[in-house]
């Protein structure tokens, strides 16, 4: 098909341009955003308020209003805004998507409205910049080489075990994002699916001032995390499977070392040690005495740690 919006000289004007917004730091708006911004005739925003104070603040729009029309475009209304922004378009009008913070479409509205615009053959202009799953990776200290984004998992530990289960002999470095409500219980559920020796990243509040970069195996992210939730927007990163498998024992029986990581895990989330052995010795393919011996020091240990705190604070 013919893209009648191709930016030959005399061609239309009409446009769809899907800016990258900033993180959390202003200074993230690249020069090009802010002048695609500016020359928009509508703007099609996730949230009207945060983009309206991102026009304000960056000069675009007065404090009266002047300035692009700014639109909601978000999961309830974008079908009907994906047929409007065709006719805009159609008639000459350049039409900025913007999401809440960051690249628009990635866990978030937008893909309508560009499948919409893209299929009638009119012109979609990327403006890239920040984007929190890119700077989430190059932060981690993971092989950023191959990558698979995962978005939001399932609210529910179910559907999210079997999310995870399907890229547990993945080899790629796995990023997504997840709600600080969330992010102890999906570390636990990854650490216990995956894993708890596999090392991970947590990264939140992405170029704000509480930037946070926090890199340990998944279950001591789990450990950290079910102590104290994290605060503000988060993204985790995980490591890939080993080559020739998963990290569950593809090489052999998996040492207590491996054991007593995800005994951890599953006691920490309340099981008790009987079935946190039955479970990880099927699990590691190793017997179910030598799993519990496991099980049974981590309880003591962590017993005799707590008893010594008790006893410092007498």
């Amino acid at each position: 098909m013919t893209n009648v919006m191709d930016g030959r000289p005399g061609a239309p004007r009409g446009k769809l341009c899907v800016v990258a917004t900033p993180l959390g730091n202003a200074g993230d708006l690249s020069p090009r955003a802010k002048a695609a911004l500016a020359a928009a005739d509508v703007i099609l925003a996730e949230d009207t308020r945060s983009a309206r104070r991102l026009l304000a603040e960056s000069g675009i729009a007065s404090a009266a209003g002047a300035g692009p029309q700014v639109l909601s475009c978000f999961d309830a209304n974008e079908a009907d805004r994906s047929q409007e922004a065709v006719a805009w378009i159609q008639e000459g009008r350049v039409v900025a998507l913007v999401s809440e913070a960051g690249t628009p479409l990635v866990s978030d509205p937008g893909y309508r409205v560009v499948a919409a615009v893209a299929s009638a053959g009119l012109r979609v202009e990327p403006i890239p910049g920040p984007s929190a799953v890119l700077a989430a990776l190059v932060a981690s200290g993971l092989s950023p080489d191959r990558f698979t984004f995962l978005g939001f998992p399932p609210r529910k530990s179910g559907p999210r075990r079997r999310l995870f289960e399907s890229v547990r002999a993945h080899p790629f470095t796995i990023v997504l994002y997840e709600s600080p409500l969330r992010a102890a219980d999906t570390l636990a559920d990854l650490a216990e699916v995956l894993g708890p020796t596999r090392r991970a990243c947590v990264a939140r509040e992405l170029t704000k001032i509480h930037e946070e970069v926090v890199r340990d195996t998944l279950a001591g992210l789990a450990a950290k995390y079910r102590e104290g939730r994290p605060l503000g927007e988060v993204t985790l990163v995980v490591e890939g499977a080993p080559e020739g498998g998963d990290a569950m024992g593809a090489h052999g029986p998996a040492d207590d070392e491996t054991v007593a990581a995800a005994a951890a895990v599953r006691l920490d989330a309340g099981a008790s040690a009987r079935d946190v052995a039955t479970e990880l010795a099927a699990r590691f393919g190793r017997p179910r005495r030598e799993v519990y011996a496991v099980v049974t020091e981590v309880v003591e240990s962590r017993t005799n740690t707590q008893a010594g705190t008790d006893s410092d604070r007498d």
